[in-house]
């Protein structure tokens, strides 16, 4: 299964009509090297990242609640960072790069095998990395202790909020199914309706034109 389709399966369902991830007051924008702790509690739901390039910030999910925000750098003009859908492929608590004059990379969480990761680094408030996602170094550190290998990370160019486009095939697909990170959380009617079982026609063998046969080696 690829990252992208591993990814539209964690439910931010917001076109289907379920409530929307539980947002705090976050401000328009952060300084640049601020974070912000939204949940100091303890994390119940899957963690998952989106980041801004347009915003130069960083969302951190867990379920459906917003419990951390960041300013970020991102690639600069030559080294953009790519955008889509990722996982935590690697995460080292010291790390070097092998590209780059090997130059340190604390709290590295690799994303892709060609250089590409999440790190603490200098962080002026807009893109001026070789490509890799810059965090300030106490988020980096927290957000380190909180990720494991395999953890979601989508990289879009200006969207922080989670959204889910839905196949029309999935939601009247009887045997899928979708969920969310909301507690008692109710399908829309919609996707009830759609998902109701349908009358399954079954198929009559004719024992006359069809019969067992046992097969040998």
């Amino acid at each position: 299964m690829s990252f992208a389709r591993a990814f539209a399966t964690l439910l931010f369902v917001l076109l289907l009509g379920l409530a929307p991830p539980a947002l705090a007051d976050t401000g328009s924008q952060l300084a640049s090297g601020s974070y912000r702790w939204l949940d100091e509690g303890q994390v119940e739901g899957p963690i998952y990242l989106i980041i801004s390039i347009e915003k130069q910030m960083v969302h951190v999910y867990s379920g459906d609640r917003l419990i951390g925000l960041a300013s970020i750098s991102t690639g600069m003009t030559g080294h953009r960072t790519p955008t889509g859908e990722f996982a935590v492929l690697q995460k080292r608590e010291w790390h070097r790069s092998n590209l780059y004059s090997n130059a340190p990379m604390p709290f590295m969480q690799r994303l892709t095998w060609d250089g590409i990761a999440l790190h603490a680094g200098h962080n002026p408030g807009y893109p001026a990395s070789h490509g890799c996602i810059r965090l300030p170094h106490a988020f980096a550190r927290k957000l380190f202790g909180l990720t494991q290998i395999g953890t979601l990370v989508s990289v879009t160019s200006d969207q922080l909020s989670p959204t889910l486009l839905v196949d029309a095939l999935v939601v009247g697909d009887p045997g899928s199914a979708i969920v969310t990170f909301t507690p008692d959380a109710k399908p829309p009617v919609a996707l009830a309706e759609a998902t109701a079982t349908p009358a399954v026609p079954m198929l009559e063998v004719d024992p006359a034109i069809f019969r067992m046969r046992l097969m040998r080696r």
